[in-house]
């Protein structure tokens, strides 16, 4: 077995843990924007509908503090060297899909948060109501609802470009690339 280069393990643990979070939040508010609240509550009932929509405003506002802190520990521990090159193009677009990433799982939330907000809905994090951060307006609103859905679809996009470079590389090149992020020693 080969000792690839790396991540240190909260880098590891923040990514998996982000990850699973991201899977599970762009589930739900796919089923719930694709039906609405009035089919998801005659499909699941009011109680789970209610459910569904406390539990994916709780993980976007944990999304929010969790890419603080990974950002944060980029920045102060880096990343591993590669243990065989990446060619100029695969470099950049590695760069790009990570730095997307970053962006848009701190602005979505955000935006989220103030669709919500804009719209008279609570901000839940868990059984709290979180203060408000925009003035109720209806229009904003549905703007804001818009901007949210289409950067889900974008990093629905994203996951599936992240997951097919991993796989790639873990199964293709087996460069070690997919070793620096993966669990374990």
């Amino acid at each position: 077995m080969t000792n690839w280069p790396k991540y240190f393990l909260i880098q590891r643990i923040l990514h998996w843990s982000i990850a699973t979070l991201v899977v599970i939040t762009l589930g739900i508010g796919a089923t719930l924007g694709t039906l609405g609240f009035n089919h998801a509550v005659d499909l699941f009932g009011m109680a789970t509908t209610n459910t569904l929509y406390v539990v994916h405003k709780t993980v976007g506002v944990l999304m929010i503090g969790l890419m603080i802190v990974r950002i944060t520990a980029r920045l102060a521990l880096g990343k591993p060297a590669y243990a065989v090159a990446l060619a100029p193009v695969q470099k950049f677009a590695s760069e790009t899909v990570h730095g997307l990433f970053y962006a848009l799982l701190i602005i979505m939330p955000l935006i989220g948060w103030a669709a919500t907000d804009a719209g008279g809905y609570p901000i839940n994090f868990f059984h709290w109501v979180l203060p408000s951060i925009v003035e109720k307006d209806s229009g904003f609103a549905e703007v804001l609802f818009q901007w949210h859905a289409i950067i889900g679809w974008l990093l629905m996009g994203l996951v599936l470009v992240h997951i097919s470079g991993a796989l790639y590389h873990w199964l293709i090149r087996r460069d070690g690339v997919m070793q620096r992020m993966w669990p374990g020693a």
